[in-house]
């Protein structure tokens, strides 16, 4: 299935398409009847306002799809520099956490959303270690569960200031 703004964004090309198209017949249209417009003004004042309409909103339609499509490669750039920064700044919360290469481990995949035992599983390790580990994790985070520990880096993305952990917070 298509994604929708580019569903969206065809159907709004489409619409310009069409409106110019129109427009282009119209004037086509009063061209070969411009004799009969000298007659009856009233008509060719009726003509030339549609095709004014149409050339109009199909320069607004375009305008308006250029400027979808701008934003739009904005915000996969923005996602992208997020995406980017979040892992930069988990490493950095990591460091200043004072985590073992094994805790790194266990904090990354428990933030991927991963079970005490898929971790157990994909690291090959006892479910007690992961869970020793988790709680090594939360205890050096100065957080207790694994929802806090998701939830300091999200809230620190939402407010935007940097995502220092948590007891360096407290000092303070």
């Amino acid at each position: 299935m298509a994604d929708p703004r580019r569903r969206r964004s065809r159907l709004l090309a489409l619409a310009a398409g069409l409106q110019a198209g129109c427009g282009l017949l119209l004037l086509v249209d009063m061209l070969s009847e411009i004799s009969e417009i000298r007659k009856d003004v009233a008509h060719g004042i009726l003509e030339i306002a549609i095709l004014v309409s149409l050339v109009l909103g199909s320069a607004l339609i375009a305008g308006e799809f250029r400027r979808m499509q701008a934003a739009g490669r904005q915000m996969e750039g923005r996602i992208r520099l997020a995406s980017g920064a979040f892992v930069e700044v988990m490493e950095e919360s990591f460091a200043g956490w004072g985590l073992t290469p094994a805790e790194r481990e266990v904090a990354f995949l428990t933030i991927k959303g991963f079970s005490v035992d898929e971790i157990a599983g994909l690291r090959d390790a006892r479910p007690g270690t992961v869970r020793a580990q988790s709680t090594a994790v939360y205890r050096k985070a100065g957080v207790s569960s694994r929802a806090q520990l998701l939830s300091h880096f999200i809230d620190g993305l939402l407010v935007g200031d940097g995502l220092a952990p948590p007891r360096a917070a407290a000092k303070e």
